[in-house]
């Protein structure tokens, strides 16, 4: 009995150390198929600031007849593709400086930040057509830049090319969540101009579609953190050990004192 008594407590151990399948799933909670539920999304307004990099292009037509970007040269008009690298971006990007404004050929120094795109967008607008003859401007963030990092298959910086990002776009853009990783506890950080605002998101419970940090901002960093189950398993092989060495002792310590004992 002796001897049964710490294989019984490796086999226990063992399942313990087991992952389900619940663990593994996201959004647990939702309905059964065939029915229908309906989630308040809150999208965020990002409001700008400084070391912010903006794509602008403001175009008019020339007295030929050509449309042209008056904030871009030809010479870089031929060659420049932003989209291609971050470098590309903050070469050719317009940044938002430490007082919180951009400083346009032309048009000159202009306040953004605080603005959301669609109000700085509007202000360029205004500030074109003073000085270009029915212009119209554009604007766009280049610096989306968000963070992924923890128990996820591709942890690492990215770039967002779209206006919103979903926590699960993010995840899912890292290789998504490890068999290891704590999916009903996901961090979010999020800088601030005044500090550092933390969330905890459950990817597992459908309330995560109507979460504040669902929506991710520029230079969110999302942190998956390990189930304790990982922990374990990176420590079973040495724990094995010691259980098979005490096995091992308790055994040959019977044995021989069954045979001296004769």
């Amino acid at each position: 009995m002796k001897q049964i008594t710490p294989i019984l407590t490796l086999i226990i151990l063992l399942v313990t150390s087991c992952t389900s399948q619940k663990k593994l799933a996201y959004l647990n909670n939702l309905p059964e198929a065939g029915s229908e539920e309906t989630f308040t999304l809150d999208i965020p307004d990002y409001k700008l600031q400084p070391r912010d990099v903006l794509y602008i292009t403001v175009k008019a037509m020339t007295p030929e007849g050509m449309i042209r970007d008056f904030l871009t040269s030809s010479q870089y008009g031929q060659t420049m593709n932003i989209g291609q690298s971050e470098g590309g971006g903050y070469l050719y990007g317009y940044d938002v400086n430490t007082e919180g404004n951009i400083i346009l050929p032309v048009i000159g120094e202009i306040q953004v930040s605080g603005f959301t795109l669609e109000e700085t967008r509007k202000l360029l607008q205004v500030k074109a057509e003073q000085v270009f003859k029915g212009a119209t401007a554009e604007c766009k963030l280049l610096s989306f830049k968000f963070t992924v990092i923890g128990e996820v298959r591709s942890p690492g910086s990215y770039i967002n090319y779209n206006n919103y990002l979903t926590v699960l776009e993010a995840i899912g853009r890292a290789g998504g969540v490890g068999d290891y990783g704590n999916r009903s506890n996901v961090l979010v950080v999020r800088p601030l101009d005044n500090g550092t605002k933390t969330f905890r998101l459950n990817l597992q419970d459908k309330q995560i579609l109507s979460s504040e940090a669902y929506f991710l901002l520029p230079n969110d960093v999302v942190i998956v953190e390990p189930l304790k189950q990982k922990i374990f398993n990176m420590n079973l092989p040495t724990l094995s050990f010691i259980l098979t060495t005490v096995t091992s002792t308790i055994t040959m310590t019977l044995l021989l004192i069954n045979y001296f004992g004769k």
